[in-house]
């Protein structure tokens, strides 16, 4: 089999690539890389730079290449953003998605699988979010990731596609600092930002209904996202964990540790592995913010044999070198 995988060179799609080529899969990586680095893909993982939405391309990348399976990763994803700018989200990630999928099933290929999000539940009032809690997304990135789901699986239906949608929560760390997060919009690289810079970290309410009053999420190690791609990729192409084999179906699955961290426990534990210890700035809540987020991952489990191996230390002192690789002035002294 060939994969496919749209955003190859990004923070998420470069450690997917490298895990599934490591583990002896035919990998072809596609990025525009206006946010992705090509440098992140060694020199085996073929790099073809361009658009998802491009159908010239994908037709020649699908023929080129032989491509059996997709992965796609590519999408805008900022929610802040979303919110500004709409029609860019919903012209992104549904009407390219569209044209992805319908290169998809011209070239004949039988397998894709869905990058998703915790976005798409909202902000459930419940301990553990399963896949069969209700999806209310409160915003046009949630919205899109939805909508892309169901675009997926209604083709997958039509035309024979085995299909996975990955709804993702919290992805931090890195297997390598060079394969490390480059953006300042998760939680974790937004504190590093400004202790950096010499100033504290902020926390967005300490009010909430839990035990110290910020709030709680559920934080997977990128390397550990990548490794469940791989038991999917596997999945769908007919391999299950047991040996044995079976159709790849139509799947919706969390991925996520199913432990919850409180913000107030990351700043802590940030502290601790960068030598800043700086108490951290209340602001208040952020409109739309869940007290809690924790993922259920029991089905992907049960349908893989997957588990998330890495905790929340590893995932901390994995970012931060990553981090002082381009910014050695951050360390401590």
């Amino acid at each position: 089999m060939t994969w496919l995988i749209t955003g190859g060179a990004g923070y998420i799609g470069a450690h997917v690539a490298k895990a599934m080529a490591s583990a002896g899969e035919r990998v072809v990586a596609l990025d525009d890389v206006s946010t992705g680095i090509a440098g992140r893909l060694p020199a085996e993982i073929p790099l073809v730079r361009g658009s998802f939405s491009d159908r010239a391309l994908l037709d020649r990348v699908f023929a080129e290449h032989a491509v059996t399976g997709v992965v796609h990763l590519a999408a805008q994803k900022q929610v802040g953003e979303s919110v500004e700018k709409p029609l860019l989200y919903y012209r992104e990630n549904v009407a390219g998605l569209t044209v992805l999928l319908e290169a998809v099933v011209a070239a004949g290929v039988r397998r894709f699988l869905f990058s998703s999000s915790a976005a798409v539940y909202g902000v459930p009032d419940v301990d553990l979010i399963t896949e069969e809690t209700p999806c209310l997304p409160i915003n046009p990135y949630g919205e899109t990731k939805l909508a892309g789901e169901w675009l997926v699986r209604a083709t997958g239906r039509a035309h024979s596609v085995s299909t996975a949608c990955l709804r993702y929560f919290n992805v931090a760390g890195a297997a390598a600092p060079e394969l490390s997060d480059t953006g300042v919009f998760n939680v974790i690289p937004m504190i590093f930002d400004r202790l950096t810079r010499g100033e504290a970290p902020r926390i967005f309410g300490d009010d909430y209904p839990t035990p110290d009053g910020t709030c709680i999420r559920d934080y997977i190690h990128v390397a550990d996202l990548a490794e469940a791609h791989l038991a999917i990729a596997r999945r769908l192409g007919g391999q299950h964990a047991g040996g044995g084999r079976h159709d790849g179906g139509d799947l919706t699955l969390n991925v996520g540790r199913g432990e919850g961290v409180s913000v107030r426990e990351l700043a802590d534990e940030i502290a601790e592995v960068t030598g800043h210890r700086v108490e951290p700035v209340v602001e208040p809540r952020r409109p739309g913010d869940a007290a809690r987020a924790v993922a259920s991952a029991a089905r992907m489990t049960a349908e893989t044999g997957w588990t998330a191996r890495r905790g929340v230390r590893e995932m901390v002192e994995s970012a931060w070198e990553g981090w002082c690789l381009r910014h050695p002035e951050a360390r401590a002294e």
